[in-house]
Parts: C-alpha cells; structure tokens; sequence
C-alpha cells in the first residue's frame, strides 16, 4: 500500500483504465497527476476520490495538474497565489500534511521567485510532488541543465530534502533512453518517514509513477474506519437500549450531560446496528477475465525485455504487445457493458442493483467512473 502516488499522465482522459489500474494496486490516500489536458469544459470524476484540479490556459489541452484525495480522508483545499501549474491541498492520514501537485514544462522559462513563492504558500510540513524536467546528479541523472540547477538552488535555499535516489522515472521514446525528471520533494521534517519507489509500469505513459509510503504505519489503509450498516439494523432493540432518562441531563454540567447521552447512544448502536469494515478505493472492473491477464502478461514481458536490452526491435515488440492488450481490454470492455445492458429491461427497477446503476448513469455527460 502507499500513502501517496505522483504520476505524470500525459492525458488522463484516455488513461482512466491506467488510473484504477493504478488506484486498486496501491490504494492511495492522494494522487498527485500532472499534464492532466483537461480543457476548462471537462469535468472527471473518479468513484471514492475528490477531485481538485488547475487546467492550463491554452488553445489546446496540455499541461495541468491535479490532486485526487481519497473520500475517507479529512483534507482540504489550498489558495495558491502563483502563475506555475501547481495546486495543493491540506491532508490528515497519519498527521496532518500539505501536498502539492507541480508541472514544470520543459520548454518553458521558469522564474526563481516563483519557485520561492510557491514554497512560502506551503504550509509546513509539505510534499512538493510533480513532473520538474530538471536534470541533475542528486537525483540520479548522468548530466545537469539549467532547471537542474535551479531545483538544486530551491532544495538549498529552503533547507528541503529531495525523496529520490537514483531511480528512472521518464522514458524519452526517441533516443529509447532513461531519465529521473519526475521528483519528490519534502519538508526535513518527515523526510525520514517516507519511502519512494517507481513503479515498474509506465502504464501508457512516458512516465513511471511514484510511490510514497509513510513508514510510520506499514498498514495505513487497514485503520480506516469502520462504518454502520443501518439497512441491517435492529431498530427495536435500539430503542429499547438507547434509554436517555432525565436524570442524565437536569443535575448535571453540559459537559457530563453531552458525554452521557453520547456513550448511551453509541452502546445502543453498537449493540444493534452491525459494522462493516470499508474496503473503498477499490476500482471495480468487471469486464477483466482471462483474455485480458495474458494479454497483460504479453505486454508486461514485451517491456521487461526492452528495459535490459533497448533496441529497436524489442521496442516495436513492445508497442505490438501493448496495442494487442488495448485492442483486447476495449473488446472485453464493451461486451461487458453490452452483457449488462441486456439484463435491463423496460421493467427494471432502479430499486435493483442493476437499475440502480443505469439509472445513475443515465443522463450523465460526465459520469463518474465505476
């Protein structure tokens, strides 16, 4: 499980798939995406998380970033003051912490002070996550340029520490080389609460996601909290249980009388009404079957050849596998939806499971993604 995923999508629209793929291995509290191409008309939702995003002014879609906070997760939206593609946001898992998703375009003329500006905005502590295009030998390149360098002066002049080593997270498909351009950079503070890994998939991407897990709780995603199940209550009983008398409230202080009404409820829920552990996050797919598993395996091999022994050959053998298990996945795809559809009849309740989720879906131009 990690706490927190950094990812460069370069598009998420056409990697909503990628995206659950992405949600149901690591289950994380908060996802940091950049170069989104959202236009200022789009609208995504992703089932389980609350979607804050800042799209880039353009004619066209690019560039944009956005973060994508779990549910269940008490957070909330920071005011930025900048002119970078940047956004952020105030989470508590473990403790309370500032996260921030960054977009540095490569091409672009990135001004010093609006780094310093974007920094002093953060509260602390922070994790600055994102896409910097800077290249330098603190983090693993075999040259520098200038970005490099002014990353380098930000780390220097905030006392802030860097999360990466020396791992690849960019695959340039021209030259069929390596590069550690997508950073994670944090207050010292928690610097040494934090592990960073790359994932091994560019999961249709030019960029490795990033994973940070928080090492001061191996297993965040099982403390979250338990939920009542009411439809399976016994109202009965609870009443019978949850017995708030008068002598609890008229000789005694506002404080005791508050904290004897509440421990009474919270014995009558917990005596009748049953709990059920919530699994969330997880992004159902119910059109995976087999077909798809070995299509995946074929394109997962495809690549781990092409990572030990980049040729051109081994890379159009990739891209022939990869496009097998698209063509595969959107096949499975649509004859599970039109399986599903047939079972919806003019009769159909939206009382029943199956009329409950057409009938949300009905009419949505921007549905939530299952």
């Amino acid at each position: 499980m990690a706490s927190l995923v950094s990812w460069n999508c370069r598009g998420l629209k056409t990697k909503i798939s990628d995206l659950k793929d992405i949600i149901n291995t690591y289950r994380p509290a908060c996802i940091a995406l950049q170069e989104t191409h959202f236009k200022t008309t789009d609208n995504i939702k992703v089932k389980h998380y609350s979607v804050l995003n800042k799209n880039y002014d353009s004619d066209r879609a690019s560039g944009g970033v956005a973060l994508l906070i779990a549910k269940d997760i008490p957070s909330a939206p920071l005011q930025l003051n900048t002119s970078l593609q940047a956004i952020a946001a105030r989470i508590h898992t473990i403790s309370l912490i500032t996260i921030c998703s960054l977009y540095l375009p490569p091409n672009q003329q990135i001004n010093q002070i609006d780094l310093n500006e974007l920094v002093y905005q953060l509260p602390d502590p922070f994790i600055l996550l994102g896409d910097f295009n800077g290249h330098s030998s603190i983090w693993g390149s075999s040259d520098s340029n200038s970005r490099g360098v002014q990353i380098e002066q930000l780390l220097t002049d905030h006392n802030l520490c860097i999360l990466n080593s020396d791992q690849q997270t960019y695959f340039h498909q021209p030259t069929k080389t390596f590069h550690s351009i997508d950073l994670a950079i944090c207050s010292p503070s928690i610097y040494p609460f934090f592990d960073l890994a790359i994932d091994n998939s560019l999961h249709n991407s030019d960029h490795f996601p990033l994973t940070l897990s928080d090492n001061r709780n191996n297993h965040f995603d099982s403390n979250r909290p338990e939920r009542y199940v009411f439809a399976a209550a016994n109202w009965t009983k609870f009443a019978r249980l949850a017995a708030i008398t008068t002598h609890m409230v008229e000789n005694s202080s506002i404080d005791e009388a508050v904290y004897a009404v509440t421990r009474v409820m919270n014995d009558a829920a917990n005596s009748a009404i049953p709990k059920a552990h919530n699994s969330g996050r997880k992004q159902n797919k119910p059109w995976w079957n087999q077909d798809c598993r070995m299509a995946l395996n074929r394109q997962d091999k495809a690549w781990s050849v092409f990572r030990r022994y980049p040729t051109t050959s081994n890379l159009i053998a990739f891209k022939m596998a990869r496009a097998e298990f698209r063509r595969i996945r959107r096949r499975s795809e649509r004859a599970s939806w039109i399986n599903y559809i047939s079972t919806i009849t003019y009769s159909t309740s939206s009382y029943t499971p199956q009329g409950h989720t057409f009938f949300r879906c009905d009419g949505i131009h921007d549905p939530e993604v299952p």
